[in-house]
């Protein structure tokens, strides 16, 4: 998959591709998924694209607030002959028609307190002022169909804020997963596949290690930049 980002600016990171994973994970137990999917906070479309490559019944639509996003969004869905509906603007503020089936998101959440790059693009992609995390939840799940399935990852550290936040919202936890730098270093981000209207039992997945002691790749990350099998270019917009 071709995917063209900004010289300038964000770009997709491994948390995508291990969200895409995550998602193959979770509905592995599946055999006919279709219905609508919709990719929060897209980007340069990457997450969503992913995912619709891979399950052909799933209709893509897309939400992204930066035009420069928006541009690359729509781009990367027609040279990769993948169908999408862009929405145009940001998920608070946003006129959605529809209720989805399935709602991913790799949402910018870092506090609005740390330390910020001062590229304006970068910030909006990374930091949750435009996104906090309470209104994120709320409007995801005001936009799930009944039983729908809400996947995403966050910053770990916030964990006991998106316990609330979910559980307020009437979103279950059925799995979660933790990525881990190196076998030794703590969590730095988890994985949460959420859904409505559900009873049923939490089940946390075998972590995920991103890097053995050798500072290698471990064969789990290798196999999914296998499987994802992207090339990015970067382009001056």
């Amino acid at each position: 998959m071709v995917l063209y980002q900004p010289l300038n600016g964000y770009c997709y990171n491994s948390d995508t591709h291990f969200l895409y994973n995550f998602f193959n994970l979770t509905q592995a137990q599946y055999k006919n998924i279709k219905g609508d999917i919709l990719d929060i906070g897209s980007g340069s479309g990457v997450l969503g694209l992913l995912i619709a490559r891979d399950y052909i019944k799933l209709n893509l639509h897309q939400c992204e607030i930066q035009p420069i996003f928006q541009f690359l969004s729509k781009k990367n869905s027609e040279i990769n002959g993948i169908k999408s509906q862009l929405i145009k603007g940001g998920l608070i503020t946003s006129y959605f028609d529809k209720k989805f089936d399935f709602i991913v998101s790799n949402p910018p959440f870092y506090n609005t307190d740390v330390i910020k790059s001062e590229n304006e693009n970068i910030k909006i992609a990374r930091y949750n002022d435009t996104m906090p995390l309470d209104d994120f939840i709320k409007k995801s799940a005001n936009l799930l169909k009944p039983s729908g399935k809400f996947i995403f990852c966050y910053d770990v550290k916030q964990i006991n804020k998106l316990f609330i936040a979910l559980n307020d919202a009437k979103l279950n936890i059925e799995q979660m997963q933790f990525l881990h730098p190196k076998p030794t270093k703590e969590a730095s981000l988890v994985m949460i596949y959420a859904r409505a209207n559900s009873k049923t039992k939490l089940k946390v997945l075998a972590p995920l290690i991103m890097f053995d002691i050798n500072n290698e790749f471990t064969k789990e990350v290798n196999d999914i930049y296998t499987k994802c099998s992207t090339h990015s270019i970067k382009c001056e917009i």
